[in-house]
């Protein structure tokens, strides 16, 4: 089956937008849907997205006890060595500022992990957070050097 040979079924149809607020006879006049007084009814009521009618919101009521290890997780910027033999020439030091100014990270203040995804010709001095063993040992292969940053 192509994109140019489905069809469009009964739910896909377009409806004509629903003009409210044009004589009783129309089905939507007076009120025009909206029902009778409160902040419904007032133009610009949308109200947030969390409200509930007056209850108490859901999120309020579940228990918020225990620990959450989200703010102090060691998160990693992964780049493979495939990535260093494209944008870097032998010789050269990969470290987080040059990285950075490559383009392969976003912040400074990431941490990077190198893997081992595609092939490594170039000598590289490769200074990195942590290393995947493979790619310590493709690094070295090439004739380059790995360093642990803290």
């Amino acid at each position: 089956m192509m994109l140019n040979e489905i069809k469009a079924g009964k739910v896909a149809r377009n409806k004509p937008r629903k003009r409210i607020g044009r004589g009783e006879s129309s089905g939507w006049g007076k009120t025009s849907g909206r029902g009778h007084k409160g902040e419904g009814q007032r133009a610009g009521s949308s109200g947030p997205i969390i409200f509930e009618g007056g209850r108490t919101p859901y999120f309020r009521k579940i228990p918020k006890r225990g620990f959450s290890n989200f703010l102090f997780k060691n998160r990693y910027r992964e780049i493979n060595i495939g990535r260093l033999e494209e944008r870097f020439d032998a010789g050269e030091t990969v470290e987080p500022e040059t990285l950075l100014a490559k383009g392969l990270i976003g912040d400074i203040k990431e941490k990077v992990k190198i893997l081992a995804k595609g092939k490594l010709s170039k000598s590289l001095t490769v200074k990195a957070h942590k290393f995947s063993s493979s790619a310590e040992q493709a690094i070295t292969q090439a004739g380059g050097k790995v360093e642990v940053i803290g």
